[in-house]
């Protein structure tokens, strides 16, 4: 296995655990906040509604914006790591 096949599978592992991070905390937020564990946020108030409720609307999609960003900015950082970045 050359350094540049290393290289590349260093990186391929580093952009899957940033991939699977992101997807873990997306389903958490708008399935497990939203659906699972509404009942239990059910007594936090926020904007005139429950917390749950908050999630299912607009808490899921402020999440989902703000790891769109995170993984933009975490792979150009990954990229720059591995010399993949473009000048």
């Amino acid at each position: 296995m050359t350094v540049h096949d290393k290289n590349a599978e260093a990186y391929w592992k580093a952009n899957l655990r940033l991939i699977i991070g992101s997807l873990i905390i997306w389903a958490l937020v708008s399935y497990g906040f939203g659906i699972i564990f509404r009942p239990l946020l059910a007594g936090i108030a926020v904007g005139g509604t429950d917390l749950g409720f908050w999630f299912a609307q607009q808490g899921s999609i402020i999440t989902f914006i703000i790891l769109i960003f995170f993984y933009a900015w975490k792979m150009n950082k990954l990229d720059k790591q591995y010399g993949l970045d473009e000048e």
